[in-house]
């Protein structure tokens, strides 16, 4: 089955104040708190997200737009010369339009603080946080969080590591800005990123260089080869090693050595080692390398990727050079042709195997069941102790999944689960999260007798937390029940025994952070304020004693650290890192469109809407009316995160824009969203006309005006939609980058 997960990134930014449940309207009020609440969570990407593609489509869509107010404007003046039916964007308070370039430009786009990260303490401790210093006045430190206090200048800690002094260093005799830079487990040495170059989404290539803490001195990750650019470079959990992936071979380079040892060899752009090809990256595993370490260093486990027999796509670029060859001298306005295996529907797809390298003699060596060459989707890679790996795998098909346990120590192979979606509810294996998987060790003073795992799995047609122990067992525990869904991969504390997840429990279009023990009571304990409407994602530290809590709506997003109410050294600390001061004073000067979220229910289905009201709304009068679906499995658009965007602009004109999350939708329950198997565009169209026609008869609507626009997969539903309604409801709409053939997608 097609895994849909992309949407137009400039959607993700609208203002939000109702609750789903209600259908009350009103104003967006800044919250001046501390306390306001949410985070984004779905990855909503368009079917292809080439640079060159996108600016091109920026341009048409910027003209499609005009051609939909200009539809709307004949319309009203076709009806004998009536003035535009548009509310003002409250004059009497002097406050400014939203306009195109504030989108385009990024400037209603909350700020989040990329330049911390966590890490583990020298000696295995929890609650070490890398700060890094853009502007480089600070450089790179680390702080323990168990001995910092906050001050009026911000937090103090007796217990820091100036690592870097600079956020520069030198190289070719030029200051050069550091893209990214990891510590080592022991915090003696930092890799450091220079010169990122782009690849895919997730991936990209640069030059890595090797700092040491105690010099401040430099030296190239290869010192025989420091120009040759690196697509994925980790530490080894003790510190004396490096795993890199050059020209797709893995190499290693222990810091004993001055020299690098190749571990691979024909690597190349038909064999891939260690990172993923681009539908790997793209659909599967979601990142941009495919190499996990063992817990005590001893093994590595990667991605061998075979496209011999993937055919081939050319793409071309215009406003970029993707491949870095300079055009020739009269050839600067031809376009630059990048080619990459690209699987359509029914061509052959990657090969892949998990091969594992004993990292002490360099030897290699694969363990498999079955035929290592059948067709199959490698979908999740974690390690377990005593040098086991949990992996799942799935048919091309995405119908059945196998959980699979791979002894080095025995070399053998065994399958623990299989879950046939097909049967279960006639749908299909899910990709998202990429990780569902969290192992759960033993501790037989902790009420952990032997090793487990907890995965997302289907119960009562909605996904939710199993506990799986011992390995092999195939049936679970749950730990999580409900008309609701968990939506991220957990985490576990192994203090505390509690897993720690995001749900949609409250509402629909709500995220939320929750724990659960794995033993005794079932009741969630709330790590977010669930008290009103919020979008709260998480990011925990290696033992998930601290969390850093990022807000992204209704109100102005904020992000904090605080540790867990479990912590294991009692702390309390609690650190504001973000509260988009500039992005609040622009919702104080700007007229942003009021906000409805109601339920609708067809033919037995409540689906989650949302309706944009002109700033000033004026429900005496007659608006036109244009709906921006999207509709792909598993995405979601009614939710609970600020967003000023595109669609935001056409209610700020005087339009009222709806978005509808119909059937096949996510978050929803399994029902909802499998019936669309083998249907593709009939149900979801069948939504949107329905509610169109309910929209149609709403007092303040002028049911001679309404449009339908999408991107991607929206764009498919926008043409279907057209097509099914035939003008009944819907007299116009546009279609960007739709997916008009189904033979021409990937895998």
């Amino acid at each position: 089955m097609f895994n849909f997960r992309r949407k137009f990134n400039l959607r993700y930014y609208l203002p939000v104040v109702q609750k789903p449940e209600e259908s009350e309207t009103e104003q967006f009020i800044v919250d001046d708190s501390e306390q306001s609440k949410a985070t984004r969570n779905l990855r909503k990407r368009p079917v292809l997200h080439y640079t060159g593609l996108i600016l091109l489509g920026l341009l048409c869509t910027i003209g499609w737009l005009l051609a939909i107010v200009f539809f709307f404007e004949f319309h009203i003046s076709s009806k004998g010369g009536e003035e535009p039916q548009r509310t003002s964007s409250l004059p009497d308070l002097g406050k400014a339009k939203i306009t195109v370039d504030q989108i385009l430009s990024g400037q209603w786009t909350e700020s989040t603080s990329r330049h911390i990260s966590w890490v583990t303490g020298p000696d295995g401790e929890d609650g070490f946080l890398l700060r890094r210093d853009p502007l480089g006045k600070e450089g790179l430190r680390v702080d323990d969080l168990r001995s910092c206090s906050i001050q009026n200048d911000g937090p103090v800690c007796s217990n820091s590591y100036n690592l870097m002094k600079s956020s520069h260093i030198l190289v070719d005799d030029k200051l050069t800005e550091i893209n990214e830079a990891l510590p080592s487990p022991d915090l003696k040495k930092i890799l450091l990123l220079t010169h990122k170059r782009k690849n895919w989404r997730h991936s990209f290539t640069g030059r890595y260089w090797i700092f040491d803490v105690a010099t401040q001195s430099t030296q190239p990750l290869d010192p025989n080869d420091d120009l040759t650019e690196i697509q994925w470079a980790s530490w080894s959990p003790r510190s004396d090693v490096i795993a890199f992936v050059r020209s797709h071979n893995i190499y290693l380079r222990r810091l004993s050595s001055k020299t690098v040892t190749q571990i691979t060899t024909d690597g190349g752009e038909d064999m891939l080692y260690g990172v993923p090809d681009w539908v790997y990256e793209e659909e599967i595993l979601q990142m941009g390398g495919a190499i996990w370490w063992s817990e005590d260093g001893r093994y590595i486990a990667y991605l061998r990727t075979n496209d011999s027999q993937v055919p081939e796509y050319s793409v071309q670029y215009y406003f970029s050079r993707p491949t870095g060859q300079k055009p020739a001298l009269g050839e600067e306005n031809y376009p630059d042709n990048r080619r990459y295996k690209y699987p359509k529907a029914g061509a052959p797809i990657p090969t892949v195997n998990l091969q594992f390298l004993n990292v002490d003699n360099n030897s290699i060596m694969s363990v498999e069941a079955a035929d290592p060459n059948r067709e199959r989707v490698i979908l999740e890679v974690i390690w377990a102790s005593n040098y086991k790996i949990l992996m799942k795998e799935t048919n091309r098909e995405f119908e059945i999944v196998q959980t699979i346990i791979i002894d080095l120590e025995n070399r053998s192979c065994e399958t623990v689960r299989v879950d046939d979606m097909l049967s279960l509810d006639g749908g299909w294996v899910e990709v998202q999260p990429a990780q569902s998987m969290v192992f759960v060790p033993a501790d037989p003073n902790n009420n952990r007798p032997y090793n487990g795992y907890v995965d997302i799995v289907v119960h009562n047609g909605f996904k939710h937390l199993g506990y799986f122990t011992p390995l092999t067992n195939p049936n679970p525990v749950f730990l999580t029940s409900g008309q609701w869904e968990v939506v991220n991969t957990p985490t576990f504390d192994p203090n505390a025994n509690m897993v720690y997840f995001v749900a949609n429990r409250e509402a629909l279009t709500q995220r939320h952070v929750y724990g659960v023990r794995l033993h005794g009571s079932s009741d969630l304990i709330s790590i977010s304020d669930t008290s009103e409407p919020a979008f709260v994602m998480p990011s925990f530290s290696p033992k998930a004693g601290y969390v850093l809590l990022s807000y992204t709506g209704p109100s102005i997003p904020w992000q904090k650290i605080m540790a867990t109410p479990d912590n294991m050294d009692g702390s309390q600390y609690t650190e504001v890192i973000e509260t988009n001061e500039q992005l609040k004073e622009m919702v104080k000067t700007h007229a942003l469109p009021e906000l409805l979220f109601e339920t609708i229910t067809i033919e037995g289905f409540t689906l989650q809407t949302l309706e944009r009201r002109p700033p000033g709304f004026n429900p005496s009068q007659k608006y036109p009316v244009l709906f921006a679906p999207y509709g792909a499995s598993d995405s979601q658009c009614v939710d609970r995160q600020f967003t000023v965007d595109f669609n935001s602009y056409f209610a700020s004109l005087g339009y009222i824009v709806v978005t509808v999350d119909g059937r096949g939708t996510g978050f929803s329950g399994r029902k909802m969203k499998t019936m669309i198997r083998e249907n593709l565009g009939y149900w979801e169209s069948h939504d949107q006309i329905e509610a169109g026609k309910l929209w149609s008869r709403k007092p303040y609507v002028d049911e001679t005006r309404m449009a339908i626009w999408g991107w991607s997969y929206g764009g498919f539903l926008a043409l279907k939609t057209l097509e099914h309604d035939a003008g009944q409801t819907f007299q116009y709409g546009m279609a960007i980058a739709p997916v008009t053939d189904w033979r021409y997608y990937d895998i």
